[in-house]
C-alpha cells in the first residue's frame, strides 16, 4: 500500500519505518524543514533502539520517503495517518492545534477518496472534528469525496517501540465502515498473524481506550508509590509487599515498582487530558486527580531524604546523578523526575554531576542549558568524583551492577539515594554504604 504519515516525531517515525519495513511505500511529512532535511541525510532526531537501522535500510530501498510536500504524499496515497503532537494546554486539555491544522491541509490538497487515520492521542470526539474540518475545506472547493476518519491509537513504549509495533499486544481500529476496517486489517496483517490482536470498535471507544490504558498504568504507579510511602512510616519493605501482591494473578507484577514518579510524553499529559475531558462533561475524576497529585509529590521524594540527611542548605555539597531520561532506553526527558530533582538541589545551593547513557545532549540543550551548577560527566564513575552522595534516578542496565569499590574510591561519603530500588540493602550494608530506598528508609554505616 501507499501511505502518507503526517508528523515525523516519535510515533510518526516509528510508524512510518515499520510500515515501510513490510513493503509499503510510505511518505513521511513534517512541518519542520530542518527535521526533514536531516532525515533525508539519515540523521534521526530521537534515540530509539532498532529504529535507525530499519529507517536507513528502507530509505535506501526507496520505500520510505521523507518530504515536506504534503501534496506529493497525498497524491500517491489512499491512507493518511495523522501522528502529530497534542501538547497539554493551559487548562490541562489536549491541544488539538496541530491535529486540526493537518486536517485542514488534507482538505485543501486532497482530490480523491481517502482514509484518514488518527494515530495521535486525542480526546473523545476528535475524529468528528477532523472529518468536519476536512469536509469544510472540500465544500469550499465544491468537491465531494468519500473521507473516512478512523481512530487507531498507538500503544508504543519508549525504549521498545519498534518491537511493540512489530509484535503488538493489540491493534485497535475505531470505525463503523466495514470496507475501511478490511483495508486497515490488510495493512496491519503482517503484524497481527493472530487475528485476536486486531480489535474493532466504534471511534469514540477507540479514542477513549488510549486514555484509559495510560491512566490505568499511571494509577498503578502512583498506587505503589503511595503504598511505599506508607511502608516507610510503618517499617515495612515495599519490595516484599510488591512480591506478595504481584503473585495474585488478578494483580500481576507489571507496573508495581515503587520509585520517584512517572514522566515522559504520555502519562502526565494523558492523565491531565482525561481529567479535563471528564470535567468538560460534568464529571469530577477524583481518582485521576489523586494519581497526578501523588506523582507530583513523588518526584520530590529523594529530595526529602537528602534534606533529612544534609539539611535544607546544600551549599558546599555536590551530588552525583545517575540517570536523566524518564526511563531507560530513551533520551526523552519530558516530565522526568530528574528535572525536578536537579532543579531543586540547585535551588537549595548544591552542585550536581550528572551522567546518562543517552540524554546528556538533551539535558544540555533543553533543560539545564544555563545552569552552571550542573556538570556533565563522561561516565558514571566520573559523575561521583568528590561527591557527598549518589542519587539514582533512571534504572539503566549499566547502573544495575556497578563496581562499588570504585564508587567508594570516588565519593566523599558512601551514601546512595536510590530512586528506583535497584540494589540489595543487605549487601550495601555489609560493604559499608548508607543506603536509602523508596519505601524502605534504611540507614547504615
Amino acid at each position: 500500500m501507499k501511505i502518507t504519515i503526517i508528523g515525523a516525531g516519535y510515533v510518526g517515525l516509528v510508524t512510518a519505518t515499520c510500515f515501510s519495513e513490510m513493503g509499503n511505500i510510505v511518505y513521511g511529512l513534517d512541518i519542520e524543514d530542518d527535521k526533514i532535511e536531516s532525515l533525508k541525510k539519515g540523521i534521526i532526531p530521537i534515540y530509539e533502539p532498532g529504529l535507525e537501522e530499519l529507517l536507513l535500510k528502507n530509505q535506501s530501498k526507496g520505500d520510505l520517503i521523507f518530504t515536506n510536500n504534503l501534496k506529493e504524499g497525498l497524491d500517491n496515497s489512499n491512507i493518511c495517518f495523522i501522528a502529530v503532537g497534542t501538547p497539554t494546554g493551559q487548562d490541562g486539555s489536549a491541544n488539538l492545534q496541530y491535529v486540526l491544522t493537518a486536517a485542514k491541509d488534507i482538505g485543501q490538497l486532497i482530490d480523491h477518496d481517502l482514509i484518514v487515520v488518527n494515530k495521535s492521542t486525542v480526546p473523545v470526539g476528535t475524529a468528528d472534528k477532523v472529518k468536519a474540518t476536512i469536509l469544510k475545506e472540500l465544500e469550499q472547493k465544491n468537491l465531494k469525496l468519500n473521507i473516512e476518519v478512523v481512530s487507531n491509537p498507538e500503544f508504543l513504549k519508549e525504549g521498545s517501540a519498534v518491537e511493540d509495533f512489530m509484535r503488538p499486544d493489540r491493534v485497535i481500529i475505531g470505525s463503523s465502515n466495514e470496507t475501511v476496517i478490511e483495508t486497515l486489517k490488510e495493512l496491519y496483517s503482517p503484524f497481527t498473524t493472530n487475528h485476536e490482536r486486531f480489535i474493532t470498535m466504534d471511534v469514540r471507544s477507540a479514542e477513549m481506550t488510549k486514555y484509559a490504558a495510560n491512566a490505568m498504568l499511571a494509577t498503578r504507579i502512583s498506587f505503589m508509590n503511595e503504598i511505599a510511602n506508607i511502608c516507610e512510616k510503618v517499617g515495612a519493605d515495599i519490595n516484599n509487599v510488591r512480591m506478595g501482591i504481584g503473585s495474585d494473578k488478578r494483580i500481576g507484577y507489571n507496573f508495581l515498582y515503587a520509585g520517584c514518579g512517572y514522566g515522559g510524553s504520555c502519562f502526565p499529559k494523558d492523565v491531565k487530558a482525561l481529567i479535563k475531558t471528564a470535567a468538560n462533561h460534568g464529571y469530577d475524576a477524583n481518582i485521576l486527580k489523586e494519581v497526578e497529585t501523588v506523582n507530583n509529590q513523588q518526584k520530590l521524594s529523594l529530595i526529602g531524604k537528602v534534606i533529612n540527611k544534609f539539611g535544607e542548605n546544600l551549599s558546599g555539597f555536590t551530588f552525583g546523578i545517575w540517570g536523566l531520561s524518564f526511563k531507560p532506553e530513551t533520551d526523552d526527558m519530558r516530565e522526568a523526575p530528574s528535572v525536578v530533582t536537579i532543579n531543586k538541589l540547585c535551588e537549595l545551593g548544591a552542585k550536581v554531576q550528572v551522567y546518562d547513557p543517552q540524554a546528556m545532549e538533551v539535558a544540555k540543550k533543553y533543560y539545564f542549558k544555563d545552569n552552571k551548577q550542573v556538570k556533565y560527566a563522561e561516565n558514571k564513575y566520573d559523575a561521583l568524583d568528590k561527591t557527598h552522595a549518589l542519587l539514582l534516578l533512571t534504572e539503566w542496565k549499566e547502573f544495575r551492577s556497578p563496581d562499588f569499590d570504585e564508587i567508594r574510591k570516588r565519593m566523599i561519603n558512601k551514601i546512595i539515594f536510590d530512586g528506583r530500588n535497584q540494589y540489595n540493602k543487605e549487601i550495601l550494608r555489609e560493604i559499608g554504604f548508607e543506603y536509602h530506598q523508596i519505601g524502605n528508609g534504611y540507614e547504615g554505616s
